[in-house]
């Protein structure tokens, strides 16, 4: 396994982050134990989750198969960066209860206790902030990570889902107050298929010294050999994923891409990694297998070095926008 720094940090983090949203609804705990015990047996150090994980009437549930893994070794909690997210719903099914989601100091107060507490653990590493909170100032939320961080239950801050600008404003506040050093990490969506994030968002991320961890890097499944698995008979494209085959552009981009990757003889799924993994800010992508099959491929993403004539042509197949101004000016 390759290490990296998180953005400026002197945190060291697996090339590849273990995503965990399939623990619970899509993964049982047994299979799940054992995925992590795979994970940290390959060198996967950096472990991903969000307080919503497990959805429903289940929030928190995967939190809780966490914890309930790092509960059966002591030594695993040591080897293990932990990321979690706060700003989702947490209250009681039915209409939200005010101050049980957002970014406000009670309710991020409130959620890192719970949090802790289904982690068993005592400290979290990466403390994200899953969506922009429009209504609370990064002051007020600055000033609850510092009490946070003091107390030595948050190590790091991090972003999700965060326009750019809205990085530099949390940022630029956390210069002015002189507490914790600001975001250190953008978890944002970015793969072959979805390059917007080209345009502000990881420019922004890379001036600001922070880490970029791409979700869904396989675009919903899309960048995984879709075509070539329904043609074979295997698994067909489900949600989104058969949505988007459904428009003919899309289809023939997706299939371009499945004969390029066949003629160079490498698996798409972990090709679309491995492309991320040569990406300028990139830390690494969030795997998030529901079976120890998929992260065994995923890991092969790791030591996948794509030819520079490949690269061009999924740069062809996929252009993307280009960075701002010049995306939609001159």
């Amino acid at each position: 396994m390759e290490y990296t720094q998180l953005g400026r940090t002197g945190l060291k983090v697996s090339r590849l982050v273990l995503g965990t949203m399939n623990f619970g609804p899509q993964t049982d705990e047994p299979d799940s134990h054992a995925i992590m015990d795979a994970a940290l047996d390959a060198g996967i150090n950096f472990f991903d989750t969000a307080n919503v994980y497990g959805w429903g009437e289940n929030k928190g549930r995967t939190e809780e198969i966490i914890g309930n893994w790092f509960a059966k070794d002591a030594g695993r909690r040591d080897k293990v960066v932990i990321a979690t997210k706060v700003y989702g719903n947490m209250g009681a099914d039915g209409p939200a209860w005010p101050n049980h989601d957002k970014l406000s100091a009670l309710n991020i107060r409130r959620s890192v206790e719970a949090s802790l507490k289904r982690l068993r653990t005592d400290h979290i590493d990466l403390y994200q902030f899953h969506h922009i909170d429009r209504a609370t100032s990064f002051e007020e939320i600055w000033q609850a990570i510092d009490v946070l961080v003091q107390q030595g239950k948050v190590l790091y801050a991090g972003s999700s889902n965060f326009p750019g600008y809205k990085i530099a404003q949390a940022n630029e506040t956390a210069a002015r107050r002189g507490g914790t050093i600001g975001l250190v990490s953008e978890q944002c969506l970015y793969n072959l298929a979805e390059r917007r994030a080209e345009m502000e968002v990881i420019p922004a991320a890379q001036d600001y010294g922070l880490g970029v961890i791409p979700w869904s890097p396989l675009h919903g499944g899309l960048l995984g050999g879709m075509i070539k698995k329904e043609v074979q008979g295997g698994r067909r494209a489900s949600g989104r994923a058969a949505d988007a085959l459904n428009d003919p552009a899309v289809r023939a981009q997706v299939q371009a891409y499945e004969d390029l990757l066949d003629k160079h003889g490498v698996e798409p799924g972990e090709a679309a990694l491995a492309w991320l993994l040569t990406r300028p800010g990139v830390t690494g992508p969030i795997v998030g297998p529901r079976t120890a099959g998929q992260l065994e491929s995923a890991l092969r993403a790791v030591e996948l070095e794509l030819s520079p004539e490949l690269l061009t042509g999924l740069d062809e197949i996929f252009p993307g926008p280009g960075p701002s101004p010049e995306a939609f000016a001159w």
